[in-house]
C-alpha cells in the first residue's frame, strides 16, 4: 500500500503551526481527485473523510485503493502531499472495524446520540481495536445542530459540549482528537453563525489533545482563525462543497443538455477544486508540508 500521513502528526503540527489540517467528505472518485489535486497544488496537509453515511456509494476498501493509485501516481511524478484517511462519523464500531482493516489513518467513532458512561465504553472499545493496528481515533463530545442542506444528518438538536466533562472523557477513552460542539451546525447556517468561543477556551483548558471542529462550511474566515487560536487542529467541510459542484453542473446543462457523462465528470472535479481551494486559504494551511 502507498504511504498515508499519520493523522496525529498532521494534527500536532498543525496545531504548533497556527493553522487547522482541512478533512473534506469524499464518497466519489471525483470528490477524491478534486481533494488531493489541490492538496497537491497548495502544498496543503489534507484529510479525506469518508462518513459511513456514504458506505452506499464508495466502501473502504474502495476508497483506500482509490488513494493508493493517486498517491502511486504521485510518487511516479516526483510529487509530494500529505494525506491522510479518515472515516468520519461511524455510528456502528463494526465500521470503525471495516476502515481499520482498509487501512484507514484514522476513524471517528460517533456516541453523541448515548449516555455519557456509554460513550466510554463503545468509544474505548474502538480505541483499543484501532491502536493495536496503527490507527488513530477521533471522537465526539455533545452534538451539532441540522442546519440548511445538511446532508449527512437530516436532523439533531445541537448540545454543546460540557467542558467539565471534556478531560475525564478523554483521559478514560484514550482518544487521539475531540471534535467539539461550540456553535457550528452540520450543513449551512440558517442564520447569522455565533461560535462560543469562551467554551472553546474551556474545552482547550481542560485537555491538551487536538481539537475538532465539525460544521465548516458557512463559518466565516474571522470565527475560523479564532477557533484554530485556541487549539482546533482539524476542521470538516461537505456541503459547500457538494452545493458548487451542483450549482456548476446545473450552469452547464443549461446551455449542453446532452453533455456526456465525462464531461460532467470533469466540470464537478474543477467546480469542487475551486471551493476546496478557498477553504484551505481560509484555514491557512497552504504550503505546509513537514518531514514527519
Amino acid at each position: 500500500m502507498a504511504q498515508l500521513t499519520r493523522f496525529s502528526s498532521m494534527l500536532r503540527a498543525a496545531l504548533d503551526g497556527g493553522y487547522a489540517v482541512p478533512a473534506f467528505n469524499v464518497y466519489s472518485m471525483e470528490s477524491i481527485m478534486a481533494v488531493f489535486r489541490v492538496a497537491k497544488s497548495l502544498e496543503a496537509p489534507s484529510i479525506l473523510a469518508l462518513g459511513e453515511r456514504y458506505f452506499q456509494n464508495m466502501r473502504p476498501a474502495t476508497a483506500r485503493a482509490l488513494v493508493d493509485s493517486l498517491l502511486q501516481a504521485n510518487a511516479l511524478d516526483n510529487g509530494c502531499c500529505q494525506i491522510g484517511l479518515h472515516l468520519d462519523h461511524a455510528i456502528d464500531p463494526l465500521s470503525c472495524n471495516e476502515a481499520i482493516e482498509a487501512g484507514f489513518t484514522s476513524v471517528m467513532i460517533d456516541t453523541t446520540h448515548l449516555p455519557f458512561e456509554e460513550q466510554i465504553r463503545i468509544t474505548c472499545q474502538v480505541v483499543e481495536d484501532a491502536h493495536v493496528k496503527g490507527v488513530e481515533v477521533e471522537a465526539e463530545l455533545g452534538g451539532l445542530a441540522a442546519g440548511h442542506a445538511s446532508h449527512e444528518f437530516s436532523t439533531g438538536v445541537e448540545t454543546l459540549t460540557d467542558p467539565e466533562q471534556v478531560h475525564e472523557f478523554v483521559e478514560r477513552t484514550g482518544i487521539d482528537a475531540l471534535a467539539v460542539s461550540v456553535g457550528t451546525v452540520h450543513g449551512l447556517y440558517r442564520g447569522e453563525p455565533h461560535i462560543d468561543l469562551k467554551r472553546l477556551e474551556a474545552i482547550r483548558s481542560k485537555v491538551s489533545t487536538p481539537l475538532v471542529l465539525h460544521g465548516g462550511s458557512g463559518t466565516p474566515e474571522d470565527l475560523i482563525r479564532a477557533a484554530i487560536s485556541r487549539g482546533i487542529a482539524k476542521i470538516n467541510v461537505n456541503t459547500e462543497v457538494s452545493l458548487a459542484a451542483i450549482q456548476r453542473l446545473r450552469e452547464e446543462l443549461g446551455v449542453r443538455p446532452d453533455i456526456h457523462m465525462a464531461d460532467v465528470s470533469k466540470i464537478t472535479i474543477q467546480a469542487m477544486e475551486e471551493t476546496i481551494g478557498d477553504y484551505v486559504s481560509r484555514f491557512n494551511a497552504s504550503h505546509r508540508l513537514h518531514l514527519f
